[in-house]
């Protein structure tokens, strides 16, 4: 009777492989899922009809499938999952007593190895297999083995060649400083003392999401907290500001600013809040005598301020020791950052990143809704006096050569090139460093002009004083891919040249990583044009037939057919269908389609908002790329009718978010979906996030390790409860330390490590009570301790736990 039942399962699993395979190979795909298919099918009919050589039909195809997985994936152990871990399964019960025991014929010979022996043959070939799953277990052929040498005793330097003293006591910006570092030269929590790390105290905001009516599907806490004037201030997704006491986590303060809530925010954050101390300012002696008034008025109220923006386009300033909102900043504490702001729709412009805090000015962009609409508000970056408010210049990007305020009654720029990240600068060049991204709508570029395109992926070197751009670089030419500049750039020297040179890095959603001399914008990695198709089936698209790349990249190598996972081979299937079914030219540049086209790697990037970190005295640098395939697909909407809904329903705004983002006014409408199986489980092999060390003096990568496990994952709904170590998403950044210890918690199971710098190797980790989708900081307390604190409060789109901790870690 088991034998029997045991031949139907083999019989339905070859004729369900059988048919799968099928469909693949008549597109195009491997046509080994039909041999195996075949052979599960015999088998389980012989099997079923209690005949020996069934189960030796079975081995056969089982040592078939064994033999092609290495031919097609190598020693990768988590490739051999979809291929062959079901089918050993079934094999290993079939070849178990109490199904032998129940065929009906009996080889001739014991011990003879043959078709007519299935019992033997099969045992052989799974015991076979398993010892090679074992041995494979302790092999990564991706993992990089290596050190990171060190050049100097890290924190011998206390000041960087650029004038700025590394943070230690205090964390004063959002980066640590306004280089983007995220470094800190404090060393009391080091390689050797780490494993004594423990909770020092836990901070619950009181702001959780309030549901699908009230916020975005997308509510992130992402903020990195910044330690000064003897406290912590933070803002939450609703842009509430808190203060609280930085050795116990007791609230100071808090203020909450009102933020207008819409559930139709594309992203519902605030990373960070920014720092003023005018306590002993004195304005110049030729400054207008009204001016003085406003400046000494706004000195008196709040002498130490905190800068914030919100969702809802709002810059505002607080008493940083009070809370209360400084009246004498803007309109009674407000600047309406929507004011003169052309095409205003419905959530399309928001503030989600610090403002940067340099030279007496607030510096900002602003992030501009996706796919929302054709016709975009203006991305205009803007210079704001940080004690009254007073707009000081403006950068647009449509009309990048006046840099003066407006007049009233005058509009900024519609449509214009967008920088919605965090801002880095040089105050001893006078340069601040704005990333631009791309310009909406971001697959389809057919009404860009001339000058859009300069902008477009641009990272621009402006005059703080004036907003006048001094040199831009362009990262990528006619994007229509969402190829932003999502990264704050990091300032560093490194040499070249035999000269050691202020330099600037950008990291890109690309992979690319571009290396320049931040004086003039000049490449100090090496920069090549890689040719890319130009065919497209969109009308007048005019693609660019180059594209650049930098001598420091992360892109990932083209994927294949053979790259396609899934747990079973069922999923594997449907992945190499949808990769066979969609357009991919084999590089990172496949031009959105109506038919359909993979963008690899997807619109979340190798890098985004989390940037990477660096330690600036041995020039290392710690970074988290990521990888995960999308599929595009254009919608044409009728002629004439470009407001006709192609995926919503009339009162939403339609942008990120399934099915289909609408692009409304606009030609076509597009599709971004992540190309997953129906499991949802990404169509790619893992790992989907690596870490790695990068020695920035030569460009090299000393290692490179899996990030992350799939502990809490869902599989067909089912959270997978085994911590494996794949390699996961890691959707934030990174902070490091002179004590050679390196802090991320950006991983999607919920978890802070600390790994060693040198190695990549993890020597602590930290279940945290929610999603840590953020950037921990450090500083030194009042109790001469050194503290690490991550925000942990979950991101909605991604899905990890929901929550509204800040947590602090110090040594036992």
């Amino acid at each position: 009777m088991l034998a029997r039942l045991g031949g139907i399962v083999s019989a339905l699993l070859g004729a369900a492989i059988l048919y799968y395979g099928a469909r693949l190979a008549i597109i195009g795909g491997s046509f080994f899922y039909v041999v195996m298919g075949i052979g599960l099918l015999i088998a389980g009919i012989q099997i079923a009809r209690q005949r020996q050589n069934g189960l030796g039909i079975y081995a056969l195809t089982l040592a078939a499938s064994f033999i092609w997985t290495l031919y097609e994936v190598g020693l990768d152990k988590w490739q051999w999952i979809p291929r062959g871990a079901l089918i050993i399964f079934i094999g290993l019960l079939l070849s178990l007593p109490f199904v032998v025991n129940g065929l009906r014929d009996k080889p001739a010979k014991l011990w003879s190895f043959s078709l007519s022996n299935g019992p033997l043959a099969l045992r052989t070939v799974v015991a076979l297999i398993a010892v090679m799953g074992l041995a494979v277990w302790f092999i990564d052929p991706m993992e990089k083995q290596g050190t990171l040498e060190k050049v100097a005793t890290a924190g011998d330097t206390a000041v960087d060649p650029s004038g700025v003293a590394y943070p230690a006591n205090d964390w004063i910006a959002y980066g640590g400083t306004n280089l983007g570092q995220r470094y800190s030269a404090l060393k009391d929590i080091n390689t050797t003392n780490i494993t004594g790390l423990k909770v020092a105290w836990e901070h619950h905001t009181g702001d959780l999401r309030e549901g699908d009516a009230v916020d975005a599907k997308e509510y992130t806490f992402e903020a990195t907290p910044i330690k000064v004037n003897g406290m912590l201030y933070f803002c939450t997704p609703h842009n509430i500001v808190q203060a609280l006491e930085p050795e116990t986590g007791k609230l100071a303060w808090s203020f909450d600013p009102k933020m207008q809530r819409d559930n139709q925010f594309q992203h519902q954050t605030c990373r960070g809040v920014s720092y003023d101390d005018s306590s002993a300012y004195v304005p110049p002696a030729d400054t207008d005598p009204v001016k003085v008034q406003a400046i000494s008025a706004a000195v008196a109220e709040c002498p130490r301020r905190i800068i914030a923006s919100s969702v809802d386009a709002r810059l505002y300033a607080l008493n940083a020791d009070t809370g209360a909102l400084c009246t004498t900043f803007g309109e009674n504490g407000y600047v309406d950052l929507k004011a003169q702001m052309p095409n205003l729709q419905r959530a399309t412009y928001q503030q989600t990143s610090a403002p940067l805090v340099t030279k007496d000015l607030i510096i900002l962009g602003s992030a501009i809704a996706d796919n929302y609409y054709e016709n975009n508000p203006s991305g205009v970056i803007r210079a704001y006096d940080v004690r009254t408010g007073e707009i000081a210049w403006k950068f647009d990007a449509g009309k990048p050569d006046d840099t003066r305020p407006l007049q009233a009654g005058e509009l900024y720029e519609p449509n214009s090139a967008v920088a919605w990240t965090q801002f880095a600068a040089d105050e001893n060049l006078g340069l601040v460093y704005v990333p631009f991204g791309n310009k909406s709508p971001d697959q389809v570029g057919v009404f860009r002009s001339e000058e859009d395109q300069a902008y477009v992926d641009a990272l621009a070197a402006l005059d703080v004083k004036t907003g006048r751009m001094v040199w831009k670089f362009q990262t990528s030419y006619h994007d229509l891919w969402d190829r932003d500049n999502p990264s704050q750039p990091v300032l560093l020297n490194l040499p070249h040249d035999g000269a050691d040179v202020p330099a600037i890095l950008i990291p890109t959603k690309i992979g690319n990583i571009w290396v320049l001399d931040r004086r003039d914008g000049k490449p100090i990695q090496p920069v090549r044009d890689m040719k890319v198709s130009t065919e497209t089936d969109i009308p007048n698209e005019k693609l660019s037939p180059v594209q650049p790349m930098s001598g420091l990249s992360f892109t990932p190598a083209p994927l294949t057919e053979a790259d396609m996972w899934g747990t079973t081979p069922f999923d594997q299937i449907e992945c190499r269908v949808t990769f066979r079914s969609n357009r991919y030219d084999g590089n990172s540049f496949t031009p959105p389609t109506k038919t359909g086209s993979i963008v690899w790697p997807g619109n979340i990037g190798v890098f985004n908002w989390g940037s990477v970190a660096v330690d600036p005295v041995n020039r290392w640098m710690i970074a988290t790329p990521q990888y995960l395939p999308y599929v595009y697909k254009l919608f044409p909407r009728p002629e004439g009718d470009l407001n006709k809904r192609m995926f919503g329903k009339p009162g939403e705004a339609g942008g990120e978010s399934k099915p289909g983002n609408e692009n409304l006014g606009g030609p076509y409408a597009v599709s971004i979906s992540h190309m997953r199986s129906s499991l949802q489980v990404p169509c790619n092999t893992p790992p989907w996030g690596v870490r790695v060390g990068v020695n920035l003096a030569d460009g090299t990568t000393a290692w490179k390790h899996r990030n992350g496990t799939v502990a809490g994952q869902k599989v067909a709904g089912i959270q997978f409860p085994i911590p494996f170590e794949m390699g996961m998403l890691a959707h934030g950044g990174t902070l490091t330390t002179a004590g050679g210890v390196a802090f991320t918690g950006a991983a999607l199971d919920d978890i802070i490590r600390a790994y060693d710098m040198q190695t990549g190797k993890t020597l602590w980790q930290h279940k945290l009570p929610a999603g840590g989708q953020a950037t921990p900081m450090t500083y030194r307390g009042k109790d001469d301790k050194q503290y690490v604190v991550i925000a942990a409060g979950g991101h909605g789109s991604l899905g990890t736990t929901a929550g509204d901790s800040v947590i602090a870690y110090r040594l036992d």
